[in-house]
């Protein structure tokens, strides 16, 4: 006991430090500005949340931002959550699942386009999943700390508080690029993943059959598209192969499957991946939506997970 109190009393300076910093951080990831503030940057999953009143439920339309840039939600009559993630991959559903962020009811459909899969491709390092339990918040969000606290100095030296509030919409794809930036963008995307072999996608993959079990214990109904891409241009090399490991996998698990990869001309397209809201997205919502009407409405539920 003696020698207890004679180390917290010789380091009882930097001992009350640390509690300080450990209760602060505790504050601020109750606070959570970068979901509650908009003087911080928002991920697309928290923007999805609060274009949604902050609800963490409901039938769920998944993917990256083809998702995003292909189905207008207001207009369409399936009622999806539109769940489209910069950069997002089924490693990122299997995270929000896996951490119950997100209970999906009914429904779960998910656009897999050419990037979809890719394990080696840099997502949004702010997601929510990616945060280790024990990383403090400070620390995990710094860059943005570091952004909006140099912001609030510069204003505060002119006497205000004032802030810019940080863009809370996803981007969508308006009008067509030009040929040249197409072709620059297809070198781009062959320079860095033409040489990609299934090994690639093998997370990816993985993750997959992780969501198809999951769906099955959950009793949802998934059904899963192929996300269109621009036939102006050559597929990347690697999609024959991919597209027949996941083929593989969905028609075990008898996932119904709507493969719109090819369907559309160049001009519905903004770039090589996303469909142009002003013609491309309505056509393709309109799809998707005869197409999970064929397949009838999904059964409720009872499970309560």
């Amino acid at each position: 006991m003696k020698a207890t109190a004679a180390f917290l009393k010789k380091n009882s300076f930097a001992l009350g430090l640390l509690f300080a910093i450990v209760v602060s951080d505790l504050l601020i990831s109750w606070w959570n500005p970068m979901a509650s503030s908009r003087r911080f940057y928002k991920n697309d999953f928290t923007k999805t949340l609060y274009h949604h009143s902050w609800s963490h439920t409901g039938p769920v339309f998944f993917g990256n931002s083809a998702v995003t840039g292909a189905y207008i939600e207001e207009k369409s009559d399936a009622h999806l959550v539109e769940m489209g993630l910069s950069y997002g991959k089924l490693t990122d559903l299997k995270g929000i699942l896996k951490d119950n962020l997100y209970q999906v009811q009914e429904e779960l459909v998910i656009g897999i386009d050419v990037h979809t899969m890719l394990d080696p491709l840099e997502t949004d390092p702010t997601y929510q999943w990616f945060k280790p339990w024990y990383q403090p918040y400070v620390y995990t969000y710094r860059d943005y700390f570091r952004d909006s606290g140099v912001e609030f100095a510069r204003n505060l030296s002119k006497g205000s508080l004032a802030f810019e509030p940080r863009w809370i919409d996803k981007e969508l794809y308006p009008g067509r690029k030009d040929d040249a930036a197409l072709k620059l963008k297809w070198d781009d995307y062959d320079k860095r993943f033409g040489a990609m072999t299934l090994k690639d996608f093998q997370d990816n993959l993985d993750a997959l059959q992780w969501v198809i079990q999951y769906a099955d214990e959950h009793e949802l109904a998934l059904r899963v598209i192929w996300m269109p891409w621009n036939k102006g241009y050559a597929d990347p090399p690697y999609v024959a192969s991919l597209k027949e490991a996941v083929n593989t996998q969905l028609k075990a698990a008898n996932v119904p499957t709507l493969d719109l990869m090819h369907t559309y001309d160049p001009r519905y397209f903004h770039d090589l991946v996303h469909l142009n809201r002003e013609d491309g997205a309505p056509l393709f919502t309109k799809e998707v939506d005869t197409w999970l009407n064929s397949l009838g409405k999904p059964a409720k539920s009872s499970s309560t997970s």
